[in-house]
């Protein structure tokens, strides 16, 4: 995986000592609203596989909308969702991505192996669902084998091809080592795959790349700025027309396809709105 780093981090200033107050709030809410969620949502799975009710989908839902409101972004969506089984496919602007694309609904995350091993961020991903790829030829065949039992039981698999995380400004090109998995035998001719434009919007006076993490830039610095800047944000998701794998000869072209939809819903959108 590389990482991008061809922009300067945002210039921000100190915050006013109200907004350090609130930022701090932000973050003490957001660390226990989590705690006290993940035990209703572990408790929701185990009813689940008893053949009880989805209710840990409403309480990851919930989780995703506290992360929102916390982190001072409303969400608006273009589009529609597919309702079936398959994958998304969106550019990657930070770790907020994470909260935005959670908001209309359930999905489940398809990220590298290492991750599960991150401290606190492994461990969620891992009792959320999230689906680990390992990038070794040994294993792709047991997961095209779990990918396709996931989108068969009807799962949202959401990844980004990027490979990377930006500014939020552009979308970078689509990598398609992850698209050869819906070309596979198994997937090639029932999986279907929706390309989501997620642009940030932020608040007036602020800069354009406030929402966006990449290259050195610390994560908790970065969390920080969002949670003592970020008053009145939005953030959209544009859904645009799913694909199905078997309309195309190979990844290399889906994946083109899925980008080049992903970067026209980027410009568009900030041609309309954003005028940038």
């Amino acid at each position: 995986m590389t990482t991008w780093n061809d922009a300067d981090p945002p210039l921000l200033p100190r915050a006013a000592l109200h907004r350090r107050m609130l930022g701090g709030l932000r973050a003490a809410s957001m660390v226990a609203g989590t705690m006290v969620l993940f035990g209703p949502y572990v408790l929701g799975m185990w009813i689940a596989r008893m053949g009880g009710p989805n209710l840990h989908h409403r309480v990851q839902w919930l989780w995703a909308r506290m992360g929102l409101f916390l982190c001072g972004l409303s969400l608006r969506v273009e589009g529609q969702r597919m309702a079936h089984g398959g994958a998304l496919v969106a550019n990657h602007a930070s770790w907020l991505d994470i909260f935005a694309l959670l908001g209309p609904g359930r999905i489940n995350y398809v990220a590298k192996a290492e991750v599960r091993h991150w401290p606190v961020i492994g461990f969620i991903a891992d009792v959320c669902g999230t689906m680990f790829v390992e990038r070794r030829p040994a294993a792709a065949k047991r997961q095209q084998r779990e990918m396709f039992d996931r989108i068969k039981a009807g799962q949202l698999l959401c990844f980004f091809p990027e490979g990377t995380s930006t500014d939020s400004l552009r979308v970078l090109p689509f990598k398609s080592s992850l698209f050869g998995v819906f070309m596979s035998e198994e997937l090639r001719e029932s999986v279907w795959v929706q390309p989501v434009t997620v642009v940030y919007e932020p608040p007036a006076g602020k800069p354009p790349s406030l929402y966006g993490w990449w290259g050195d830039m610390p994560f908790g610095k970065n969390i920080w700025d969002v949670a003592t800047h970020s008053f009145g944000g939005r953030v959209t998701l544009v859904f645009h027309t799913p694909c199905r794998a078997a309309d195309f000869t190979d990844r290399k072209a889906l994946a083109q396809s899925c980008g080049d939809a992903v970067a026209a819903g980027m410009a568009e959108w900030r041609w309309r709105h954003l005028r940038l």
